[in-house]
């Protein structure tokens, strides 16, 4: 009988720790972690000022963490990340037309949907989150992921954005030519 006890207080708190986060994404490309890549701006789709850019340095953390060597950010003097307004369309491709100038061969795209404590008693971390791998010269989406993750009370707003993140990115490079 203690076992069975035990045996479901094991599926619970799996279930439990499961049901923190959500991931879906598409199948990952074959990309190289050799050739150049660049981090795009990342839109900021919240209500919390410099969202997109917080996760864009959590996203070169990582994206470095997984190998990619050869990585330039998008000049912060070109960005103009408003503070409660959508990403613009025309800065997207300002920033791919940069790439393409930079020479890359990939970059790291993306929008931040939540970023921010949620209000109550024990205010948990809550990050949502979509990146995209765009292959540069044509600009076509390799790879598209997109993912929510709320935290415990104790938990910081970048520990659950650097886990999710990396949670997404890996899934992104799992097919890596190298």
């Amino acid at each position: 009988m203690k076992r069975i006890v035990q045996g479901f207080a094991a599926l619970a708190a799996i279930l439990l720790l499961v049901a923190c986060s959500t991931l879906d994404s598409s199948e990952p490309p074959a990309v190289s972690r050799q050739a150049a890549w660049v981090l795009l701006p990342f839109a900021n789709l919240t209500e919390t000022p410099l969202a997109g850019s917080r996760a864009e340095a959590v996203a070169e953390g990582v994206l470095r963490a997984q190998g990619i060597a050869r990585l330039r950010r998008y000049p912060a003097a070109l960005q103009q990340e408003a503070l409660f307004e959508a990403g613009d369309r025309r800065q997207a491709e300002a920033a791919l037309d940069w790439a393409r100038a930079e020479g890359a061969r990939y970059a790291l795209s993306g929008s931040v949907e939540e970023w921010r404590y949620k209000v109550g008693v024990d205010g948990e971390p809550a990050v949502g989150i979509a990146v995209a791998i765009i292959d540069v010269a044509s600009g076509e989406t390799l790879w598209s992921g997109v993912g929510a993750k709320a935290g415990w009370s104790r938990d910081s707003l970048a520990a659950v954005a650097q886990q999710l993140l990396r949670k997404l990115i890996g899934d992104g490079l799992s097919a890596r030519k190298d």
